[in-house]
């Protein structure tokens, strides 16, 4: 059969058979690529700063529309109030989270027993490579400006070490720190104290900037398309198939018709005469009387 394939027709056939492969690959490609969509784009208005107090309130549900939101807040920080937060990457290395409690001007004061005078929110200010790195926040009133995250899930049977947290969640940190506070946290970006900028962005040393960018929309799957995809696969397949059948069949043919040759060459030729050598007749004459 291999001879068969090897005729130019074939070879021309094959070449031609790939080359209809691999455009039905490629459509399988696109059409996958189009089964996984965004299910909304990134809200350019979330990178518009605003007040944290009109943004979200304290004692309420974090709401998924305030995620990722550009928000800035005036207050101070309470140096007495920080913790790390381990196993946090930078660049690659594993590190820590440095978390401040930041105590809110203007914000609504929860009621109840357990309520503080102020409400408080956390504020992640940096990252360190080591517990010993991590700087105290600024004093005085401070200018705040950065992105409103939602609170972190804390990590089951799970202790941390001292001074440390298992994460940034509002419902671990308020017991350390037993103060009220809001809903989620500010990953900062600006720090302005006295009339300067004095976060990790803008000046130089242990405490690196978090650089928390917009969390990337959610995925839905297309079936539809998904189903196109795995069709363009089976057409790929199916065009060598078709090639492959088409050779055989040639091939087929070839036997057939050199079995036809065997067969003829064979059998007598009926127009013949036979020999007379071979096959004598008597000379019979008839005698008169």
């Amino acid at each position: 059969m291999w001879k068969t394939a090897l005729k130019p027709r074939w070879i021309a056939g094959f070449v031609f058979a790939i080359a209809i492969s691999g455009v039905f690959v490629l459509l399988s490609q696109w059409q996958f690529g189009r089964s996984t969509q965004p299910e909304a784009p990134v809200n350019p208005a979330t990178e518009k700063v605003q007040p944290l107090t009109g943004t979200l309130q304290p004692g309420e549900f974090f709401h998924g529309t305030d995620a990722d939101q550009m928000v800035s807040a005036r207050g101070t920080y309470d140096p007495e109030k920080q913790v790390l937060v381990p196993d946090r990457l930078h660049d690659g290395k594993s590190g820590y989270w440095v978390v401040s409690a930041f105590a809110v001007d203007g914000a609504p004061a929860l009621a109840g027993a357990a309520a503080s005078p102020q409400t408080w929110i956390p504020v992640a200010r940096g990252w360190v490579a080591d517990p010993a790195d991590a700087p105290a926040p600024p004093s005085g009133a401070v200018e705040l400006t950065g992105r409103l995250l939602p609170s972190e899930a804390p990590l089951p049977k799970t202790s941390p070490q001292p001074g440390q947290a298992t994460a940034v969640s509002v419902a671990e940190l308020i017991n350390y720190w037993e103060v009220s506070s809001y809903p989620g946290f500010v990953a900062a970006t600006a720090e302005v104290a006295g009339g300067a900028d004095v976060s990790p962005a803008a000046v130089p040393g242990d405490l690196l900037p978090l650089e928390i960018g917009p969390q990337p929309p959610g995925q839905q799957i297309n079936w539809l398309n998904l189903f196109y995809s795995l069709e363009w696969v089976v057409f790929a397949g199916f065009a060598l198939f078709i090639w492959w059948r088409l050779v055989k069949d040639d091939y087929h043919r070839d036997l057939e018709e050199a079995l036809d040759d065997e067969h003829h060459e064979a059998a007598p030729d009926p127009g013949q005469r036979p020999d007379q050598n071979q096959h004598p007749e008597p000379n019979q004459q008839k005698v008169q009387p």
